[in-house]
């Protein structure tokens, strides 16, 4: 594994988790490709401002029990981690928002940069976060 790599994906998931999105957005190239889960594809960091934008008044999340990996070369990466959340406000196509609570496994695969994020696609079980927040 390459350290600096694995350094970078901490860095970008302490930042997230302190909702410190100054920090989150500056370990990101400006051209970063976001596959949004079960979703399209979005490219440039503004694009990215604006999904973060929405997710953070629409979700209240902590990424737990995370797991890093990357290749040697430090070109990609991988996380393992639990999403700890509560829904705050109704996402559009979703279920009604009424402070529900889920915990959620999911996973994300990064391409690094010049010690950047240049790419980062997310994995969750939509039906199962679903089910949660309609229990």
């Amino acid at each position: 594994m390459n350290e600096n790599t694995i350094n970078l994906i901490e860095q970008y998931y302490a930042a997230f988790n302190n909702n410190d999105m100054e920090t989150f957005l500056n370990l990101l190239t400006d051209d970063v490709i976001h596959d949004i889960n079960q979703g399209k594809r979005e490219i440039g960091k503004e694009a990215f401002t604006q999904f973060m934008a929405c997710m953070n008044h629409n979700y209240k999340e902590q990424l737990v029990d995370m797991v890093i990996m990357s290749t040697t070369d430090g070109s990609r990466a991988a996380a393992e981690f639990i999403v700890l959340g509560e829904y705050l406000q109704t996402d559009e196509g979703l279920p009604i928002a009424q402070g529900q609570k889920y915990r959620l496994p999911a996973g994300a695969f990064f391409e690094i940069r010049d010690n950047k994020v240049a790419r980062i696609t997310n994995y969750y079980n939509l039906q199962d976060w679903i089910a949660q927040v309609n229990a």
